[in-house]
């Protein structure tokens, strides 16, 4: 099995750590929610390097689908709940910019 490319350089030596079983289905629930190896999130945690949870990601895209659809429901209905979709707006806005921020 060939190793992979990443940046300048190939993949292509080998660490062994010793775990606990406990530690290695902690760390292996932790890559899962990345979407990551498990290679690569000790490489980016090592070497600290962003990890972005793979349900963040999914979080924000569905905060601003949501986002949008109160846009439109604003649009119309001539701004008849516009207090209502400002301030739902508001927090969506704080939370969309509180999971981008972490990244």
């Amino acid at each position: 099995m060939p190793f992979t490319v990443q940046g300048l350089e190939p993949l292509d030596a080998v660490v062994n750590v010793r775990l606990t079983a406990s530690e290695k289905a902690r760390l292996r629930e932790d890559a899962d929610l990345a979407g990551l190896s498990v290679s690569e999130l000790v490489r980016r945690r090592y070497f600290g390097r962003p990890i972005v949870a793979h349900a963040d990601a999914v979080l924000l895209k569905e905060l601003r689908r949501i986002g949008g659809l109160l846009k439109h429901v604003h649009n119309e209905s001539g701004g008849a709940y516009s207090q209502q979709t400002a301030a739902v707006l508001v927090t969506l806005k704080a939370a969309i910019e509180g999971l981008s921020h972490d990244r």
